[in-house]
C-alpha cells in the first residue's frame, strides 16, 4: 500500500475492521510512518505509539477526551496510557488483524489534527 500524506489520511473514515482487512507489513508501516509526525513503530511491528508532556493534568485529560470523542466517531479505538499526572501516550493497532492496518494511520493523523497544551520548556 502507498504513504499517504498526513492530509489525505485525515480526511479518510475508519472502515469495519474484519479479519481480511490487509495488514500493514512493516516496511510498509515504516513508510507511512515518515508521513506523521512523532508517531514510532513498536519492537514487534504491531502497533505504532506517540508521546506527549502535557501541560499537566487536566490538560492530559481534555486531551484524551477529545481523542475519545474521535475513536468513538470513527469506531477504532486505541489504548490511552497517562503516567506521572502528565506523561500522555497513545497506542494504536488493530486488535482483529493482530497488526497494522490502515485505520491506524487514519486515526493517528486526526489525533495530530487535535490541539495540545504541552509543557513549556523550561
Amino acid at each position: 500500500m502507498p504513504a499517504q500524506s498526513m492530509a489525505q489520511l485525515a480526511a479518510k473514515k475508519c472502515e469495519s475492521c474484519a479479519d481480511d482487512v490487509p495488514r500493514f507489513s512493516t516496511q510498509e508501516a515504516e513508510l507511512q510512518l515518515q508521513r506523521l509526525s512523532g508517531w514510532q513503530l513498536s519492537d514487534d511491528g504491531k502497533a505504532i505509539r506517540k508521546n506527549w508532556k502535557m501541560a499537566d493534568f487536566m490538560a492530559a485529560i481534555e486531551f484524551f477526551d477529545a481523542v475519545a470523542k474521535i475513536a468513538e466517531a470513527e469506531d477504532h479505538h486505541p489504548d490511552l496510557h497517562l503516567k506521572n499526572y502528565r506523561d500522555a501516550s497513545i497506542e494504536l493497532s488493530t486488535h482483529s488483524i493482530g497488526g497494522l492496518s490502515e485505520n491506524d494511520f487514519i486515526l493517528a493523523a486526526k489525533i495530530d489534527q487535535l490541539p495540545v497544551k504541552l509543557k513549556k520548556s523550561s
